[in-house]
């Protein structure tokens, strides 16, 4: 099919134009080669889908943003595929919690059972602390020993 116009042309010759640096753009490149990525952003659509519909079954926004739990659940799951969406195609791996008080309260507690199992007195002092003093008696037998002859 023969394009036969000078428009066509130079309309042709545009779209081939628009391609070449779309090609050209690294982040095309990687919407292109990264599977991941390409998942991030469909699962983003869908769940804003369901959440436009959601918002626009009739009860109104408002009310559906204040009372509808399944939209709320739609729209965190849209920004959360959005932002690992932005991580991908900006190349940047997510970032990990560092946890720092839960590694602390972790080598807290190791210490803690080290000094347990190594000073008697320490564990001594937590059983009081624990269950009460420990009540010193005398055992004195009430009954009277009878010696044979």
């Amino acid at each position: 099919m023969a394009v036969d116009t000078k428009a066509a042309r130079d309309r042709a010759k545009q779209a081939g134009q628009v391609a070449a640096a779309a090609r050209a753009n690294p982040y095309v490149q990687r919407f292109i080669e990264d599977p991941e990525l390409r998942d991030n952003v469909r699962a983003a659509y869908e769940a804003a889908r369901n959440a436009y519909g959601r918002i626009s079954n009739g009860k109104g926004p408002a009310k559906a943003l204040t009372e509808d739990r399944k939209l709320h659940r739609d729209l965190r799951e849209a920004a959360e595929s959005l932002k690992q969406a932005a991580q991908g195609i900006q190349g940047r791996k997510p970032k990990r919690k560092k946890r720092r008080l839960r590694k602390l309260l972790f080598l807290g507690v190791i210490g803690f059972g080290v000094a347990m199992v190594l000073s008697e007195d320490l564990r001594n002092t937590v059983l009081d602390k624990a269950f009460g003093a420990e009540e010193e008696f005398e055992y004195a037998s009430t009954t009277s020993s009878q010696t044979v002859s």
